[in-house]
């Protein structure tokens, strides 16, 4: 038995949306991950099922080839790619479903079109916060993924049978990178009584683990080395390991998009380590990523220093500056907002 966590008056009028909408197109979030292209896909595939024929998904930008396997996927727009073709499909669609973002910044460049449109806009999301911009917000920060959420919206409105294997693959897909293969924020029970729902529409849940973590090339291999051994500054009396990419670094590793995915989390492995943070230089900012275990909130870390927010375990953020600036701002933070103060809340999650 799942809960019916999501409220009735927003399934109904949801459901209306989708009952009588003839176009659709589903947007995710500035550079994809995981959960958002599974969700995407996921509700996708749904819809194409449910007798829905003209749906698009529409991402702002492009996302790793270790998702490119995934049904449906040939299918995606890319806005930067096809600006103006993409610019039309939202323009004219009845419904707007946006997945796995809490407010139109996230989008970036494809914010416009969207807030612009006049199709009626839907959130599914688990992030914290969320802007007032569409009229329905189906939002639970308490739920591990959107994918999660996509899946019990469908079971909510009675239309649990439209899922077909693409649609549930898609959706396991983004629950298991959300949680780090459930590895984190997967302590609750009815998270493996949906993958057991999955695992019964045909999915292969070890195939795409494979197809998801043991695609990556050599090079990226010998980065994760290289980033360990030269790049890693642990500061133990703080339980944190900071970890650092230069555009240089990046090009003598012959990075490709989702080569770094990951990589804040290896540090976390380090007996006593409870705060991990990865910052990367991008093209034209800072991008960093925020890990913790137990009562540390990297959400408010990345609030107040970068910018940034997501989940009290899982966060991110940005910086405009160079390199060096972000690790001071990192390094000022961390004096401020000292993770140690948490340890006694922490004791027993931290490896001592």
């Amino acid at each position: 038995m799942i809960t019916k966590i999501i409220q009735e008056e927003q399934i109904q009028r949801a459901k209306n949306y989708v009952e009588k909408g003839e176009t659709f197109v589903i947007v995710t979030h500035v550079t994809p991950d995981g959960d958002a292209i599974g969700s995407s896909l996921g509700l996708y595939h749904f819809l194409n099922n449910y007798g829905k024929d003209a749906v698009s998904v529409v991402v702002p930008n492009d996302f790793p080839s270790f998702y490119k396997w995934m049904p449906g996927v040939k299918d995606i727009i890319i806005y930067d790619k096809y600006p103006d073709f993409a610019g039309q499909l939202i323009s004219k669609a009845d419904v707007i479903f946006c997945l796995d973002f809490n407010e139109p910044k996230r989008m970036e460049k494809l914010a416009p079109a969207v807030v612009a449109s006049a199709g009626r806009k839907v959130m599914i999301d688990h992030h914290l916060n969320p802007a007032d911009f569409c009229k329905v917000v189906i939002s639970y920060p308490q739920i591990s993924s959107t994918s999660e959420i996509v899946f019990r919206f469908i079971c909510r409105m009675g239309l649990f049978d439209m899922i077909n294997k693409d649609a549930a693959t898609c959706i396991y897909t983004g629950m298991m990178t959300d949680t780090g293969s459930f590895t984190y924020n997967s302590n609750k029970p009815e998270i493996y009584t949906i993958i057991s729902e999955l695992i019964k529409k045909g999915i292969d849940k070890d195939l795409i683990y494979q197809q998801v973590n043991q695609v990556y090339s050599e090079s990226r291999l010998r980065m994760m080395g290289y980033t360990l051994y030269e790049r890693m500054k642990v500061y133990p009396d703080k339980h944190t390991a900071l970890i650092t990419l230069s555009r240089e670094d990046l090009k003598r590793f012959q990075y490709v998009t989702g080569d770094t995915e990951g990589f804040v989390n290896l540090p976390l492995t380090i007996k006593g380590i409870s705060f991990t943070v990865f910052i990367r230089e991008d093209k034209d900012y800072i991008k960093i990523s925020f890990r913790s275990t137990g009562n540390f909130p990297t959400n408010e870390f990345a609030s107040a220093y970068f910018n940034g927010g997501g989940h009290k375990n899982a966060s991110g953020g940005e910086f405009y500056g160079s390199l060096d600036d972000a690790v001071a701002a990192f390094e000022k933070g961390l004096n401020d907002f000292n993770p140690t103060n948490f340890k006694e809340s922490n004791k027993q999650l931290i490896k001592e």
